[in-house]
């Protein structure tokens, strides 16, 4: 699912800022990037984060600044400054030259000037970017639940639509024995001489058989209940994208075996719709955590 969340904290050494951008993936996937000196806390983050988000590709970006001075210390090697000092003044009698000697030249020497950053404290480091960490999951979940609760709606919408093609299968599937058995009737007539007579018991046993080898009454209870699992399913809290996963499978097996049993147009195109509207869910799945 798609989401945003931001976080941030500051405390007497520290500032902190965490944003969290998560977009559409079947797995959970986290890439954090953080600054290298605090890298050490990587695998904490990434688990603090699959406690409460369960699915989705998630960058995580982390920022952290010294709230009053400077996260690095500046040593002077003031001894080899002397020295190169005196080098340069030697030089310039030496070589018999007018010219003076500027600071631009002595801190432009290496080692004259060392940067060095500052050791950290890893426990109030940790502390500090949890809290943000924690605001940031907070407002990030906050707003893939308030996308959840529309594509929830969207999803109920289109088994709504399922559900009434279903009853047009169930109503029409009566209505195709009737016409199988006067068509037949109607072409042995039309094949047997006009004097023969209609052996009715051998039409209604291919009737019967005809019944039990496109009968899809089970088919229809299984939608039936594969509907109201589904719905069950959607109002459960916690991770529910695999459980849809697998329960839109179980709906196309069923849907196919209506199709494959059978040869009516009408139940035929009524099938093609309750496909399309299924694979629609099942893209929308994938963006449920």
């Amino acid at each position: 699912m798609t989401g945003y969340g931001k976080g941030e904290f500051e405390n007497e050494l520290y500032r902190f800022k965490v944003e969290i951008k998560s977009v559409n993936h079947r797995y959970n996937d986290i890439l954090v990037k953080m600054p290298r000196h605090i890298i050490f806390l990587e695998e904490n983050i990434k688990k603090r984060i699959k406690d409460q988000v369960y699915r989705g590709k998630l960058d995580v970006y982390i920022n952290l600044e010294y709230a009053n001075e400077s996260g690095v210390e500046i040593n002077i090697d003031i001894p080899l400054a002397n020295s190169y000092k005196i080098a340069l003044e030697d030089l310039i009698i030496q070589l018999n030259m007018d010219d003076k000697i500027r600071l631009n030249n002595i801190i432009a020497i290496p080692d004259v000037v060392k940067t060095k950053r500052k050791e950290v404290d890893e426990d109030i480091i940790s502390q500090g970017l949890f809290l943000a960490l924690d605001i940031a999951i907070e407002n990030l979940i906050s707003m893939r639940t308030k996308e959840g609760m529309e594509l929830k709606k969207d999803i109920l919408d289109k088994v709504a639509n399922i559900e009434t093609c279903i009853s047009k299968i169930e109503n029409r599937a009566p209505n195709v024995i009737d016409e199988y058995k006067n068509k037949l009737e109607a072409r042995i007539k039309e094949i047997l001489e006009s004097h023969a007579v209609l052996d009715e018991d051998r039409l209604n046993n291919e009737v019967a058989y005809f019944i039990d080898k496109s009968s899809i009454d089970e088919e229809i209870v299984r939608l039936r209940s594969h509907i109201k699992q589904l719905k069950g399913i959607l109002d459960e809290s916690g991770s529910i994208g695999r459980k849809l996963d697998f329960l839109i499978q179980e709906f196309n097996r069923e849907v196919n075996t209506i199709g494959s049993k059978s040869s009516d147009e009408t139940i035929t195109n009524i099938v093609v719709e309750v496909k399309s509207e299924l694979e629609k869910i099942r893209e929308q799945i994938q963006n449920i955590e």
